[in-house]
């Protein structure tokens, strides 16, 4: 059975992970976040190519993704600081929804899928703020790890 690594032997106190020990590797990680628009929403948006009083949505939302990542460590309270060499948050429309992309990868003793997935939040929670003038009833779902590697156990979630 695993067992919890941020908590000291007793199990009641929480710690940061010794990785001094741990091989340098290629880190590699992919989240994704969807946004789900009402259908009229979605509409209004489209046809204002994704423009509101706040700005271009899906540009704004993508450099909040990327800020995001680079922040992970200052709002996940036992994430490491790592030195990215690598991070893209790209956004694509599918169908109403708006699909968040953040791949994320260093060289390192620990990996990256908290960056990814707080880059991949970061950018739903930019594209929300946005566009909430338009409606509240906007949802942001399915925030998920799709894959890292690099590490210890490698992960690939299966999408079909």
């Amino acid at each position: 059975m695993n067992t919890l690594s941020h908590v000291d032997g007793r199990g009641d106190n929480p710690k940061m992970v010794d990785v001094g020990h741990k091989k340098v590797t290629t880190r590699e990680a992919y989240a994704q976040a969807r946004v789900v628009f009402p259908a009229v929403v979605a509409k209004t948006l489209q046809q204002a190519g994704f423009m509101t009083k706040k700005g271009a949505v899906l540009t704004v939302a993508q450099i909040a993704g990327v800020m995001g990542v680079k922040a992970t460590p200052q709002l996940i309270p036992l994430c490491h600081s790592l030195n990215l060499s690598g991070c893209d948050v790209e956004l694509t429309l599918e169908g109403n929804d708006v699909v968040i992309h953040c791949r994320v990868s260093c060289e390192g003793r620990t990996g990256v899928e908290m960056e990814a997935l707080t880059g991949a939040s970061v950018a739903a929670l930019t594209v929300y703020d946005m566009c909430k003038a338009l409606s509240h009833d906007l949802v942001i779902q399915d925030v998920r790890l799709i894959s890292k590697s690099g590490g210890k156990r490698d992960f690939q979630r299966d999408l079909t």
